[in-house]
């Protein structure tokens, strides 16, 4: 097949005249009595168009009978970034003739076809137009349409009016011949897709979500993120970087990405889906003072965080967890999933034994969790500064790091963070090395390990206060309103009202005194709240399972600076592998 798209010719671009050569693989041309050749693979080729044309800032096409376009994925490093920028780059060729012309296009819009099998042509895209700063629909129709337009792609728009909505959509509306998701907006819009989509996935297997022993079923639908909200975590933790043209172009290639996703339960209820952080203590307190100060923008995080702090809280809890094999990979060994990891590429093998194809995970099984493994299961009682789950690094901008920079997309695991009570400095010191390159593991009060499930409860005598002492600090959420939103065995939703419990609220928990009290409170909380991808739980003893590869992102893991390189012209596959982070 390489032997039937060879083609070869001299080209004009501009004044100068290229050899340009077309093999199986990759797009090259040379100018002519120099050595300097410029290489693009086919599977990056965005578009080919005949004329003179142009597409950013706005659309432009000069017709001229020998000429066309080629449009294709350029690399650039970002200093602020862990990740590569993608732009659109575009060379304009000119021909001898109108039937050579004609070739060129035809036969590179064929071998992009042949090369690039998984590229949508039919995408579902939802808008969260009040998201960040509510430039949604302006970087859609400004950035990203005109591109998806080049590549071919058309999509179904809907702008969401009320939260959830993109959930609603996704659980109950047709999705034939669709072959993937887009949300524009942020961590919030892409959690709504998280949900809506597996969801749908175990309603029609006919599995029930709230079983945390249950082999959920993989979506067969790719999520693709644009960025445009306020926290945009899970696109810089698979990307790279926050750029909307960079993700736009991971979704016209078909770049895919597997992704863990650690499910939530309470007393045998699912409670949320999570991808990056499941945090209590120090993290369920910011989010809870925060959710007061809204007001204040993106700057109440900070605030909250020095008065949280401030405030010195350690909480009692008992923490169970199911090891990980440590021979696979371990949260210390001072690797990080990038593009190509290996990690995650033998995860994939383990996971799916029975699978010849990744993209096809719907014969696989996942790896136990069930009472056989209890034996195996480690518990460790204590106060702690915050207790942490995290699928992935979840770095950001300001922690280019994460909070477990070993951690990886899609082995299967999490990585268990337990603080320990300490002093504040130390804390502080262990705060502050998340937003350096210094190892926040490496300190006498601090632990990780890597999980497949944990278990969280508090020690004997203090479940009594727990319950008033929630309501109080969910206070602002769906939570108070007197429900949480969880799937039925159906997969459809439906509403636990508080009062599962057995208790009603009185007036005197409603008006109880604010979450944070402030530095002169006379009683500190017994116990916190946790934190689930920016959501408040409104449970404190919960059960969490890391699901291996559940979703599948347009994407393909960070591209370090240090670790991209040009193809070779032989080579068909472009390995990366997980190097040693300095």
């Amino acid at each position: 097949m390489e032997t039937d798209l060879r083609l070869e010719s001299s080209l004009w671009v501009g004044n100068k005249r290229y050899r340009a050569v077309l093999t199986g693989w990759h797009f090259n041309w040379t100018e002519v009595d120099k050595k300097k050749t410029i290489s693009v693979p086919v599977a990056e080729v965005i578009g080919v168009e005949e004329g003179r044309v142009e597409i950013l800032p706005h659309k432009s096409v000069e017709d001229k009978d020998k000429d066309f376009t080629v449009f294709y994925v350029k690399r650039s490093s970002n200093g602020g970034s862990s990740g590569l920028v993608w732009k659109v780059g575009r060379t304009q060729f000119s021909c001898p003739s109108r039937v050579l012309r004609d070739q060129w296009t035809k036969q590179l819009r064929t071998a992009v076809k042949l090369h690039s099998p998984l590229r949508p042509q039919r995408l579902l895209v939802f808008i969260n137009p009040f998201g960040g700063k509510k430039k949604g629909r302006k970087i859609f129709h400004s950035v990203v349409a005109p591109l998806f337009e080049l590549a071919g792609i058309s999509c179904h728009v809907i702008v969401t009016e009320r939260a959830n909505q993109a959930r609603d959509h996704l659980l109950k509306k047709d999705l034939t011949g669709f072959d993937g998701v887009v949300c524009v907006g942020g961590d919030g819009m892409f959690s709504e897709l998280l949900h809506g989509l597996i969801g749908r996935t175990q309603q029609e297997a006919g599995l029930c979500e709230n079983d945390p022993t249950v082999t959920l079923q993989p979506c067969p639908l790719h999520i693709g993120i644009i960025p445009a909200g306020s926290t945009d975590c899970v696109c810089y933790a698979t990307v790279g970087v926050i750029d909307p043209v960079t993700s736009a172009l991971h979704i016209i290639i078909g770049d895919s990405q597997p992704l863990d996703v650690c499910s939530v339960h309470h007393t045998s209820v699912l409670v949320r889906y999570s991808v990056s952080l499941v945090g209590y203590g120090f993290y369920g307190d910011v989010l809870a003072e925060s959710e007061k100060h809204r007001w204040m923008g993106p700057l109440r995080y900070d605030y909250s965080g020095a008065m949280v702090y401030l405030s010195n809280r350690s909480y009692a809890g008992i923490v169970q967890y199911l090891p990980a094999d440590p021979l696979l990979s371990s949260p210390r060994d001072k690797t990080r999933c990038l593009s190509g990891c290996s990690v995650c590429s033998r995860s994939t093998e383990r996971l799916f034994p029975h699978s010849s194809d990744s993209g096809s995970l719907y014969s696989a099984n996942f790896s136990q969790f069930n009472s056989d493994s209890e034996g195996e299961w480690v518990r460790v009682e204590g106060r702690f500064r915050c207790v942490s789950l995290t699928c992935m690094s979840s770095s950001c901008p300001r922690s280019p790091l994460g909070l477990s920079p070993s951690a990886h997309l899609a082995d299967g695991t999490g990585d268990l963070i337990l603080v320990w009570d300490t002093h504040p400095l130390g804390f502080l010191k262990f705060l502050h090395r998340h937003t350096s390159t210094q190892d926040q593991f490496d300190l006498p009060f601090v632990e990780v390990h890597r999980v497949k499930a944990i278990r969280f409860c508090l020690p004997a005598g203090k479940e009594e206060d727990a319950y008033e002492e929630i309501v109080e600090q969910s206070s602002g959420t769906d939570e108070e309103r007197g429900y949480i939103e969880t799937v039925s065995r159906s997969g459809s939703q439906q509403r636990l009202a508080e009062g599962h419990t057995g208790r009603d609220l009185t007036n005197k928990q409603k008006t109880a005194n604010p979450f944070l009290c402030g530095l002169c409170c006379s009683k500190s909380p017994s116990v916190s709240v946790w934190n689930c991808d920016g959501e408040i739980l409104p449970f404190t003893e919960i059960l969490c399972r890391i699901h291996g590869q559940l979703v599948r992102l347009y994407a393909r893991g960070i591209e370090n600076s240090t670790a991209a390189h040009d193809c070779s012209e032989e080579g068909d596959k472009c390995e990366r592998r997980c190097i040693l982070h300095k």
